[in-house]
């Protein structure tokens, strides 16, 4: 089964976590993830993190701590999603969402409002603990 190494960013303004949700035509589907993407040949997690978060958002962010890391198989294949506690470098920066469906600031509580995708539904959990 093939695996694909993902860096997500829990990014946190206003004690509000940034989460967006998947375009249609990427499995899975309309469900609701932590921002960021795979991991290129040559990059470390925190790479290509920030990488992501310039193509996917168009901006600049700094990447702190390493939360947590869960491996969750699918139907395509196993993806490990490595996930890092992130802020934009200029908080007043727009936000220029150029891949989600759609996009929301929330608060942890409110969670449970959206459906995410598995393995992010596992990050929840973890999520739930810490200070935001």
């Amino acid at each position: 089964m093939k695996k694909i190494i993902v860096a997500a960013a829990m990014l946190i303004k206003d004690h509000k976590i940034f989460i967006a949700q998947r375009p249609a035509h990427k499995k899975p589907p309309l469900v609701w993830e932590f921002p960021g993407g795979k991991k290129e040949d040559g990059e470390t997690l925190p790479q290509a993190l920030r990488r992501e978060l310039r193509e996917e958002l168009q901006i600049d962010t700094n990447i702190g701590d390493f939360i947590c890391q869960v491996t969750h198989k699918y139907d395509f294949g196993e993806v490990e999603v490595n996930l890092y506690k992130a802020t934009m470098t200029d908080s007043n920066a727009p936000i220029i969402d150029t891949e989600h469906n759609a996009t929301a600031w929330v608060s942890p509580q409110d969670f449970d409002k959206y459906q995410f995708a598995a393995a992010d539904t596992e990050l929840l959990d973890e999520i739930k603990k810490l200070p935001i």
